[in-house]
């Protein structure tokens, strides 16, 4: 009889890592915490927001381009707290986000750009929670945009010959890090960032209107994560590995 291995904090660490996300504040949200850790110890992030949240509010008769404009600088100031090297918006529509081609060509773009070891994205697969509720559909179609453009068009260098001829060389991601899963496999001690997480949803003052209680919730919620693996705080992962070729990042 074989015993279950019991799990442990993830050590390994991207020299450079992506989150690419739908909308302002879902990276915070999402793994803001592991990304402030793996910055800490030396690597580099880059944030992608598919849209910027034009319909992320209460008013119909608000403006949705003076929206986007509040939220992306939200956005900005949440990112340079995590520690990100920059942010880039998509400017794809809110709440109608769709995995095709136009979207992968710019994930695409901004893969072989910046050349990461790892994305990170929402996992496209969970649509609704074991706890409850519904994910929403730009989640999951800005999850699978980025497993789709991970693999197989950033690697292929006959994908999007245009970007090729920019001299944007096909770049192959060694692994792909999915949040909001309800198949964790892969937990990351954030005890030394989980408060840097909670303030950089301080930023996106427009979506939150109890700060205090969210905190809470958030702290309560990386502590019982935190347990799965002895620690005082983690955040949950779905772990894909893509190219298994070196067993150790640079950490």
């Amino acid at each position: 009889m074989t015993e279950s291995l019991q799990p442990a904090d993830h050590d390994w660490r991207p020299a450079r890592f992506m989150v690419i996300a739908a909308h302002p504040d879902d990276a915070e949200f999402g793994p803001a915490a592991t990304a402030a850790r793996w910055i800490d110890a030396g690597s580099q992030g880059w944030l992608v927001c598919c849209t910027s949240g034009d319909q992320g509010g209460e008013d119909p008769e608000a403006d949705p381009l003076a929206l986007a404009a509040l939220r992306e600088a939200e956005e900005r100031a949440a990112a340079s707290i995590v520690g990100y090297a920059g942010v880039t918006f998509l400017h794809q529509p809110d709440g109608a986000l769709a995995n095709d081609l136009a979207l992968r060509e710019l994930l695409v773009r901004e893969i072989r750009t910046f050349r990461p070891d790892a994305v990170l994205a929402t996992d496209p697969e969970t649509l609704f929670y074991r706890d409850g509720g519904v994910n929403h559909t730009d989640h999951r179609a800005a999850g699978m945009a980025a497993v789709d453009a991970v693999y197989p068009a950033a690697r292929n260098p006959m994908a999007f010959p245009s970007l090729a001829r920019s001299g944007l060389a096909a770049h192959q991601v060694r692994r792909i890090y999915l949040f909001w899963s309800e198949r964790s496999n892969t937990w990351v001690d954030v005890a030394t960032t989980l408060e840097r997480k909670i303030e950089a949803l301080r930023a996106h003052a427009s979506q939150i209107h109890d700060f205090e209680g969210l905190a809470e919730r958030i702290r309560t919620r990386a502590a019982e994560e935190g347990a799965s693996i002895g620690a005082a705080a983690a955040e949950a992962l779905r772990l894909v590995i893509i190219d298994d070729d070196e067993d150790e990042g640079p950490g």
